[in-house]
């Protein structure tokens, strides 16, 4: 029978009281006090009127009582919903607006027509009963996306969603589950604890047992890593790029590290093998979402005994089933390119304020993503249902355009943008990456894409930049490159 949530982390810190649960330079925040924290803190959310279905926005930096302050309100049965710092004033007001009490610590200034704000260093009292109050389907979790749109979409989970999610569930973790938990000894937590992937990692690492270790000022990476003995850390692409370049130049001794898992977007296959080659096999390709968190993961070891997964982003994760359909709804047979569709018991339950229907069928959910799995299982990504441009009527997903544009090995990062176009409906822009600074021939790059995918899609524009724009996420930011089009558009008439 499944623990009700936060149970199983409250069981794991109680269990091992004296090991190190956070680490903050010189300070140390044992398990046991990280407990008495959560307790303090449930005992104050409830003197201050919270209950089960209470609504509580949290907008802390990284810290341990950032962390304890939302399992404390999960502890009561409260909806949580994290404030990530990378938000306009409207869009931090329309996610916490709906919740009836803010709280907030000295990193984060009051939220324009927020409710009741509570600080967090006010927080005090006796403390509270740690037993779980979460109802099943009562909303735990609202995690706001990281923004492609203009506005963050809410993605709803229930207490049951969350007591079947794979990184709390220890009672069914498999060999390969435990294996990689192994590896999260210490675990290095920056960015936002309003992330919903850098959570869900986090409760891994302290499940498993390890630590989250927090840098004092934001991480220069690669220095990082070797300098708090990092095991395990959560890499966007364009931050794997950037760590690649410097060891080029400079090795780092990364030999601690035994994790790095990249997610977010696509890695070109030629960056993936560099990836193995600088750092070897602690380099983990993950694909995911908001909606369903982890889905598949790739290993050095998968590439070694199968070469072609190297284009692939894995096997299906723990607990996790994935089937390719078309239009229809119907599975496609092996080696077939179509939606992917993705059955997993912590699934989002819908969008706040949204229907969210179109997207789940039968505990079914449409990803949007489109791809097809090979005969060793190995999902394949050719691009996303969402990103696509449309010239003179027809249908070119961005995402294929991105890849026959990095399989040039001058070109380390493709992206693709569609702008409005007075002859064509849409034109394809591409911004691209190139390998030490190089130039590479844009002919042979139109070219490429021409072969592969035909003349209409091969873009109005290439563009080489020296690096991507990247969102408070890490992930690439389109709308930024869209943006540049604009520039250019204005800049030549």
């Amino acid at each position: 029978m499944e623990k009700p949530f936060p149970r199983p982390l409250l069981e794991a810190l109680a269990t091992h009281p004296d090991l190190p649960a956070f680490e903050l330079a010189a300070r140390v925040v044992t398990r046991g006090e990280l407990l008495m924290t959560i307790a303090r803190y449930a005992g104050a959310l409830r003197a201050n009127g919270l209950h089960q279905n209470s609504e509580v926005a949290i907008a802390t930096g990284v810290t341990p009582e950032g962390f304890a302050v939302q399992i404390s309100a999960h502890v009561l049965g409260c909806r949580v919903v994290p404030v990530g710092p990378g938000l306009t004033p409207d869009q931090a007001a329309r996610v916490a607006g709906t919740a009836d009490v803010l709280v907030v610590d000295e990193t984060r200034a009051p939220i324009a027509d927020a409710p009741k704000t509570l600080r967090l260093s006010e927080l005090s009292g006796e403390p509270g009963s740690l037993e779980p109050q979460g109802r099943p389907d009562d909303i735990a979790v609202v995690a706001y996306t990281s923004g492609s749109t203009a506005m963050p979409k809410g993605v709803e989970y229930t207490y049951a969603a969350m007591s079947a999610y794979w990184a709390w569930r220890t009672d069914e973790w498999t060999e390969d589950t435990r294996r990689l938990a192994e590896r999260y000894r210490r675990f290095l937590l920056f960015g936002t604890l309003a992330s919903a992937v850098m959570r869900e990692h986090l409760a891994f690492c302290l499940l498993g047992g390890g630590t989250a270790v927090v840098p004092e000022t934001p991480p220069v990476f690669p220095r990082v890593l070797e300098e708090l003995r990092i095991s395990a850390v959560l890499l966007t692409v364009p931050r794997l790029c950037r760590i690649l370049d410097a060891l080029r130049k400079k090795p780092a001794d990364l030999r601690r590290l035994r994790s790095a898992l990249v997610a977010g977007s696509p890695l070109p296959p030629h960056r993936l093998r560099e990836a193995f080659d600088l750092i070897g096999d602690a380099v983990h390709q993950g694909y995911g979402q908001t909606e369903t968190g982890m889905l598949t993961l790739l290993t050095a070891d998968d590439v070694a005994a199968h070469p072609e997964a190297i284009s692939s982003v894995g096997r299906p994760w723990t607990g996790v089933e994935l089937e390719v359909r078309d239009n229809s709804g119907k599975r496609l047979p092996e080696g077939a390119t179509g939606e992917i569709w993705v059955r997993t018991a912590n699934a989002f339950r819908g969008y706040r304020g949204e229907d969210a229907k179109p997207l789940k069928h039968a505990g079914w959910v449409r990803t949007q993503d489109l791809g097809k799995v090979d005969a060793h299982g190995f999902l394949h990504l050719t691009g996303r249902s969402r990103d696509v441009v449309i010239i003179n009527a027809i249908v070119h997903y961005a995402g294929a355009i991105e890849q026959a544009l990095a399989e040039d090995p001058a070109v380390d990062e493709a992206y693709v943008v569609g702008t409005p176009d007075e002859r064509t409906g849409e034109a394809a822009h591409a911004f691209v990456v190139t390998s030490n600074g190089g130039t590479p021939d844009l002919d042979a790059l139109r070219a490429a894409v021409r072969e592969k995918l035909g003349d209409a899609a091969v873009p109005s524009t290439i563009t080489v930049i020296g690096s991507v724009p990247v969102a408070a996420s890490g992930k690439p930011d389109k709308r930024a490159l869209l943006s540049l089009v604009d520039l250019h558009r204005r800049a030549t008439g």
